[in-house]
């Protein structure tokens, strides 16, 4: 009976017959039904072999939610089963066809089942879902090889977007890609300008190393936009397009011969030239630095013609009745080929008037030579008296005048002045030339100096001297010398000679702070730092806060703090207050050292906190570990500053997060904190803000440009700003962003491209140079230099020109000015993008972007350790805090410190997307967190912005 079977087969597994692989503790009812059809024909002592597999399952990826199918095959096999997860697949579940192999006449079977999504979903195991197939025969079973079963998925987001580049031609390119994360692989694939890029017909690119794309040698061709495509069975993906510009350097050709010399006789010059076309500088290459034409002095021997001397006297009368007389071609003699004298260089004549008698004289001979020499007498003594009464009359004439003259030196002609001047052309995309003379411009004979020296001064009292005299209020009672034109149009430094009486000085422009009288043993550089200028001390705000925390806000000046929830004990409140010290900087740097933030006191020092506030600073350094050493230090109570940690280093007191344009620091004691940096290279760069401000002068026709370099920081801004109104100053430009490298080279601010026939500036005045030091160590006190432009009639009422700043050998900017000097048609250009001055204080909830109930949620999921890593770690590396965890470790909620940096880091971005995404990635398995929904977010995001008003 079929009963007595079932019995003998569990016997004979558990006995383990004919090395049979059935377990003891498994039964299976190969009949498939319970009232016991028939079993298989054959029984265990008939011979045969263990199934062979003619095809295994093999790994499967669920797309979606369409299920999928994992088959196998043997022979021969009387049974065949899945097994997944460790667990047997029921019966019912399974789809068997058999047949028969006509070769060796064995029975195969093949089986199918299906695995759904949902399967997958509901399994949480070590590793990934997977099936096998065991199959059974006469002599025993064999198993199959695992299969794995996945869900495939393909995120949105790329884990690192190509970026754009410029680089010269022949430079190497390299654009990185990370695909989205997904399941499986995505492979990547690169398009230039929206087409396929095949690197095996191009062996200059080569696209297999880890997606990038690298490009060996940059090509003209080679520009274009360029997109990462990602793609998998379930999708694909398109980065964001990197723009690849390659660009060519301008470079000189070879200069062309000297000219002829431009005078034919004398003193001259002679230029050569050359053109930036070795080669054109191309797609915003930089043009070519140096000179276009050279000049140089030449001099010309002029050719001078004889002249001829006085006849001699005459011989006396020969014996042929005749005498003669000479004369020489030496008054000159002929040279440099000079024309010989024209005419005879001897001449005779009779002596006797024809009554010549030979070897005896006549007698009338001697009475006419007396004669003669009476009349010679006669005529010499009066030509000495003519001379002698010139000799008087010239000593007396001259006498006079210098009698009547306040001065002893000569007034040469304008045309001195402009004779020597040549113009190159040095037009650059990159980096500008600010030396630039313009040989139309006319000068201004009323200057009571003698320059000798180059347009742009170095030495401050030089610059004094040039700005503050007559070169804005010319006195016409003066005059000027200038010695040499050429040495001035060439750079050529001298000492400059002064000439003319003692004037009153004063500063020209048209409002109440006007700069002190100089004076020849008290003189005050014409560059002038604003703190000369009456200022406040400090700027401060208040706010009280409790056990709900907040934030307080230094409006528009980047500075604020936070007070995390629960830092204050319940039922306490305090009154915090926040400043920044806007006078002389109490930190005085030692050796290299340069002030990089504003010094930010926040208090009351006697304050205790359970939980590290996070405080905000500004800086302006371009943050490069490579070129910059930056230390956090603090003010004792000794007045005394000492270092607390170097945001590089490791530490357990305190955690420094270092943005481009701010450091976030988490402390748990007030006090006063700045930042202060170390140059390790010359490519160490400060960040400075320059802008432009005009007003009119007291005189009608005059108007003052004054152009700032700052720190940039938004205090130090603020300081210029506030300085401005108080002046009656108008913001003419958009401020811009100068990058000023520690490479000991000054700063040059020039005016160019003044309309020739509306305005002029005064001579000698339209480039001013700053010393490196004055802006390296500027410790934060605004600079700035000003220029005064002169209308040539009251009717022109429109300004443009170009302000240019910019660092030898270094970066350059330009500011253009377009506008209208008459306020009514003036348009106002806003000081600053955002006004945060409404909200200063932010108490309890609504100072935080992330909903309380949705911040406990997120530590209780992540403070829990993992043995995966997806705890706090995580959370903190998908928000880019990747230095000094140990400092994280010590808190009692790492995770509460990780979002109180958040939002501090994020106070001014849009959203919290970058937060929901962090959560979504490293949150997929967690359980705790499947219930804070994007929607959530984004609704707390919403709520914050309306009740900040942003």
């Amino acid at each position: 009976s079929s009963a007595v079977h079932h019995i003998w087969w569990k016997v004979a597994g558990a006995r383990g017959w004919a090395k049979g692989k059935l377990c003891s503790d498994v039964f299976f009812d190969f009949t498939g039904t319970d009232n016991g059809e028939a079993l298989p024909e054959s029984i265990p002592s008939a011979p045969g072999t263990l199934p062979h597999f003619i095809e295994e399952p093999d790994d499967a990826y669920i797309i979606k939610s369409n299920p999928i199918a994992l088959r196998c095959k043997a022979r021969p096999a009387m049974q065949i089963f899945f097994k997944c997860n460790g667990e047997w697949v029921h019966q019912n579940e399974h789809v068997s066809e058999e047949s028969l192999d006509e070769s060796s006449g064995l029975k195969v079977r093949e089986v199918f089942i299906n695995v759904t999504r949902q399967q997958v979903e509901d399994f949480h195991g070590p590793e990934d879902y997977w099936c096998q197939c065991v199959a059974w025969s006469h002599l025993g079973t064999s198993k199959s090889r695992k299969a794995s079963v996945r869900i495939a998925y393909l995120r949105k987001n790329f884990e690192q977007d190509p970026q754009g580049r410029e680089v010269p031609i022949e430079g190497m390119i390299v654009l990185h890609c990370r695909p989205p994360e997904g399941v499986p692989a995505a492979e990547v694939e690169w398009l230039k300008n929206e087409e396929p890029i095949d690197s095996e017909q191009d062996e200059n690119i080569d696209t297999r190393a880890d997606h990038n794309l690298i490009i060996r040698q940059a090509r003209l061709s080679d520009s274009g936009n360029y997109t990462c495509m990602a793609a998998n069975i379930v999708a694909k993906r398109r980065s964001l397009s990197a723009t690849v510009v390659v660009y060519v350097n301008g470079g000189w050709s070879s200069w062309t011969e000297w000219s002829a010399c431009n005078v034919r006789c004398g003193r001259g010059w002679q230029k050569r030239s050359r053109t930036c076309t070795n080669p054109a500088p191309l797609n915003g290459g930089a043009f070519c630095e140096g000179m276009s034409v050279q000049k140089i002095t030449c001099t010309s021997l002029c050719p001078v013609d004889g002249s001829w001397e006085v006849w001699s006297e005459w011989s006396v009368c020969s014996p042929e009745c005749e005498h003669l007389r000479i004369r020489e071609c030496t008054a000159p003699p002929p040279r440099n080929g000079g024309k010989f004298c024209e005419g005879l260089s001897q001449e005779s004549e009779n002596c006797t008037d024809g009554l010549c008698i030979l070897d005896k004289k006549p007698l009338h001979e001697i009475k006419p030579q007396s004669i003669e020499n009476a009349s010679d007498i006669a005529l010499y003594s009066g030509l000495g008296a003519a001379v002698v009464a010139v000799a008087v009359l010239v000593i007396g004439v001259t006498l006079y005048r210098r009698s009547q003259s306040d001065y002893g030196v000569d007034v040469i002609d304008s045309s001195a002045l402009t004779g020597g001047f040549q113009t190159f052309n040095f037009k650059t995309v990159r980096q500008g030339n600010s030396l630039l003379l313009n040989s139309a411009m006319q000068p201004d004979l009323t200057v009571s100096r003698t320059y000798s020296g180059p347009i742009c001064l170095q030495d401050p009292l030089d610059k004094e001297l040039m700005t503050e005299s007559s070169l804005f209020n010319p006195l016409s009672d003066i005059k000027v010398k200038v010695q040499s034109s050429f040495m001035v149009s060439l750079g050529v430094s001298e000492r400059a000679e002064y000439h003319g009486k003692n004037h009153s000085r004063t500063f020209p422009h048209g409002n109440n702070h006007s700069f002190s009288t100089m004076h020849p043993r008290n003189k005050t550089p014409y560059i002038q730092n604003l703190s000369s200028l009456p200022t406040r001390t400090e700027l401060r705000t208040t706010g009280v806060f409790g056990h709900l925390g907040g934030r307080l806000v230094m409006p528009n000046t980047g500075v604020s703090l936070l007070i995390p929830h629960g830092a204050i004990p319940e039922e306490n409140s305090w009154e915090i207050y926040m400043s920044i010290n806007q006078g002389e900087p109490s930190l005085q740097s030692d050796g290299s050292e340069v002030l990089l933030s504003p010094e930010v006191t926040c208090g009351p020092p006697d304050m205790i906190v359970t939980t590290p506030f996070a405080l905000t600073i500004p800086h302006c350094a371009d943050v490069s570990s490579e070129h910059w050493n930056i230390h956090l230090k603090k003010r004792t109570q000794q007045g005394k500053w000492e270092e607390v940690m170097s945001v590089e280093d490791e530490s357990t007191s305190c955690y420094c997060l270092l943005d481009p344009f701010a450091c976030h620091v988490l402390l748990d004691s007030f006090g006063t904190y700045a930042l202060t940096g170390e140059p390790i290279t010359d490519c160490a760069v400060k960040q400075l803000k320059v802008a432009v401000f005009g007003c009119m002068s007291c005189n009608s026709l005059d108007y003052n440009l004054r152009v700032y370099c700052v720190d940039n920081t938004p205090c130090a801004f603020q300081e210029v700003v506030s300085d401005e109104r108080h002046q009656g100053g108008q913001l003419l430009e958009e401020p811009k962003l100068l990058h000023f490298k520690g490479n000991t080279f000054s700063l040059q601010i020039s005016v160019l491209d003044i309309p020739p026939f509306l305005w002029r500036i005064k001579p000698f005045t339209a480039c001013q140079e700053v010393p490196f030091s004055r802006v390296w160590c500027s410790n934060r006190q605004p600079l700035h230099c000003a220029f005064s432009l002169e209308r040539y009639t009251p009717t022109t009422t429109q300004l443009s020109c170009k302000i240019c700043i910019r660092q030898l050998k270094g970066h350059e900017q330009i500011l253009q000015v377009q506008t209208s000097i008459l306020e009514s048609e003036r348009e106002t250009i806003t000081f600053f993008a955002q006004e945060d001055s409404s909200f200063p204080a932010q108490t309890g909830p609504k100072a935080f972007k992330i909903p309380y109930s949705i911040r406990q949620r997120i530590c209780a999921t992540f403070d829990t350790p993992n043995a995966k890593g997806k705890d706090w770690q995580m959370l903190a590396q998908k928000n880019s805090i990747n230095r000094n965890l140990s400092y994280f470790a010590t808190q009692s909620s790492p995770s509460a410190v990780i979002l109180n940096l958040w939002e501090a880091r994020h106070q001014h971005d849009g959203d919290l997307d970058s937060l929901a995404c962090a959560l979504e990635e490293i949150g997929r398995t967690h359980t705790k967190l499947s219930n804070i929904s994007e929607s959530q977010l984004d609704e707390a995001d919403f709520n914050y912005s309306r009740q900040n008003g942003l």
